[in-house]
């Protein structure tokens, strides 16, 4: 007959070892989901956003954009994968805005390095004129919109970077554009019409547009957003050589107003201000056509999507029906990477058509 003492002393053996075994099974399982884990990730690059110990992945990036003038930033920034921020405290950013990726344009950059106090850019171009345009507007166009008149012009530049090169003639039809950037309140009056989706700072200023904004152009809205804008104005988004056109006339300029920068001519980093404007804040920085804001306050949508120059040599990946190409600088604009201005009437960008940010706007074109 089995003693009860040693009977009850058997089964607590038997139930402390059970429970340092359940308790050595949870502490071991974390430990080897993370073993399994690393085994399944070993030999898999970090493209997008790689980390310092990462030197080749990095070497060949920096080799890729020597070569094609141009960084695939879609990796970090197509659709907001990288919000807005200030890239020299985050060195995922840093993996592609430092000095390597700025070293070619050195000569382009230092071009607008000049002494705080003074702060006037002067850009020297062979042969340039900064001579006064006519403005020729046929009777009664549009509502805020000028005519832009038949002609040729000369698009691009062989003086900048490659992906905005080479220059060459284009011939252009008529055409009227608007004066200004679309603004908040007309953007409203097409919300209320449409029932569209408000843009991201109205809906963080209770689903309205941010007291005193009413006319300050429209950002956070998509390329489809303001391509639907113009459709229902009875409009169209302007091509970039209708942009460039009516942002540089046909003297070739290269700032709406001429080919020397005045920070008081248009709402761009150099201005200072740090964030948008009410338009056409600049009457001393209107286009040959009397545009406002062509260089400064907001980048502009076009309706082009991002594609070679004619007889362009230049090769990048980024080329084709992926990107949509924005024109005009902003307040927040290329500089802030250390890669040169971006107001140049000839600088060109490209994002992807569902990017939304605080320096993105654009303005509608409509056919005579």
């Amino acid at each position: 007959m089995l003693n009860p003492a040693v009977s009850y002393e058997n089964k607590t053996v038997k139930n402390l070892k059970y429970w340092v075994f359940l308790l050595l099974c949870l502490f071991m399982l974390p430990i080897s989901v993370l073993i399994a884990s690393a085994e399944q990730n070993e030999g898999v690059s970090e493209i997008p956003f790689p980390v310092e110990s990462k030197n080749a992945v990095q070497q060949e990036r920096i080799a890729d954009y020597l070569e094609t003038g141009q960084p695939n930033c879609a990796l970090c920034h197509a659709q907001q994968q990288r919000p807005a921020i200030d890239y020299t405290t985050d060195k995922e950013c840093l993996q592609c805005h430092n000095a390597d990726y700025s070293q070619r344009f050195l000569e382009i950059d230092g071009r607008y390095k000049v002494p705080l106090e003074d702060r006037v850019y002067k850009v020297a171009l062979a042969g340039a004129s900064s001579s006064s345009q006519a403005v020729s507007i046929k009777p009664n166009p549009p509502k805020e919109m000028v005519l832009v008149p038949a002609g040729e012009f000369t698009m691009g530049t062989d003086d900048w970077w490659p992906k905005s090169g080479p220059a060459h003639k284009k011939y252009l039809p008529d055409y009227y554009i608007d004066l200004y950037e679309v603004t908040n309140a007309k953007y409203k009056v097409f919300v209320q019409a449409t029932g569209h989706v408000l843009p991201d700072d109205w809906v963080k200023n209770n689903n309205s547009i941010p007291e005193g904004n009413e006319d300050y152009p429209v950002v956070f809205v998509s390329w489809q957003e303001a391509n639907d804008y113009c459709e229902w104005a009875g409009k169209r988004l302007p091509t970039e050589y209708e942009w460039e056109k009516a942002a540089r006339g046909t003297d070739g300029r290269v700032f709406p107003w001429g080919n020397e920068f005045d920070k008081n001519k248009g709402n761009t980093p150099q201005h200072g201000l740090g964030k948008t404007m009410k338009v056409g804040s600049f009457e001393n920085g209107r286009s040959p056509y009397g545009l406002y804001d062509m260089a400064g306050n907001v980048f502009e949508w076009t309706a082009s999507w991002y594609k070679a120059y004619p007889g362009s040599t230049h090769k990048d990946p980024n080329e084709g029906e992926m990107y949509r190409v924005v024109k005009g600088g902003s307040w927040y604009d290329c500089t802030y990477y250390r890669c040169g201005i971006s107001a140049p009437t000839y600088n060109r960008i490209f994002f992807h058509p569902m990017t939304k940010n605080f320096s993105f706007g654009f303005r509608c074109l409509q056919d005579p």
